[in-house]
């Protein structure tokens, strides 16, 4: 797991992801912060040139292959989710759901807050902060228990969430959801 910046360059570093999703000149941005940190960083920052890079580098290549304007509808947001999940950028997870958690309503925002608590779970453990970690990761798998988000089976997630909460710090998160095949076929 990578570790979360301070709030400064996490925020614009989040901000830089997020764009990056759909925007081609965001995405050249992020690929030159993974090369070269040091452009964003002041003087007395410099110490966080590492964990930028790493996080710029992952989120880059997490969304190199993603197409463009994919944002919309449900399944092309968790798509984006699974890649910034996958890619360990738990934090970036939280922030890109956020939007589409607070536009829905029913099951599918309760689906989406689990996800997110998920989540920010991780983020908390690989911050070192294991009761907060705990009791999101738990949390979040309470509200995706038996729930279906789109085109993606969200219960054996929140199963496997639930353990994992019972073995943190030592846990791995288990990886994200796959569309259901069929659906795979039928967006291709």
């Amino acid at each position: 797991m990578i570790r979360t910046l301070p709030l400064p360059l996490r925020n614009r570093l989040a901000a830089t992801i997020l764009e990056a999703v759909s925007d081609a000149r965001a995405r050249r941005a992020l690929a030159a912060v993974a090369e070269a940190p040091d452009t964003w960083l002041g003087v007395d920052e410099r110490h966080w040139a590492p964990l930028l890079a790493a996080r710029a580098r992952r989120a880059s290549d997490a969304l190199a292959t993603l197409p463009p304007a994919t944002t919309r509808g449900l399944d092309a947001v968790l798509d984006t989710a699974a890649r910034l999940y996958e890619a360990g950028l738990y934090f970036e997870v939280h922030e890109w759901l956020e939007p589409h958690w607070m536009a829905a309503s029913g099951e599918t925002r309760e689906a989406l807050q689990g996800v997110i608590q998920a989540a920010v779970g991780w983020q908390h453990l690989a911050n070192d902060n294991v009761a907060g970690a705990r009791s999101l990761l738990l949390d979040g798998a309470t509200r995706l228990h038996g729930q279906r988000l789109g085109a993606r089976d969200f219960d054996g997630f929140a199963r496997a969430t639930a353990a994992a909460s019972a073995r943190v710090p030592s846990a791995a998160p288990p990886p994200f959801p796959c569309r259901d095949a069929r659906e795979r076929e039928e967006s291709v």
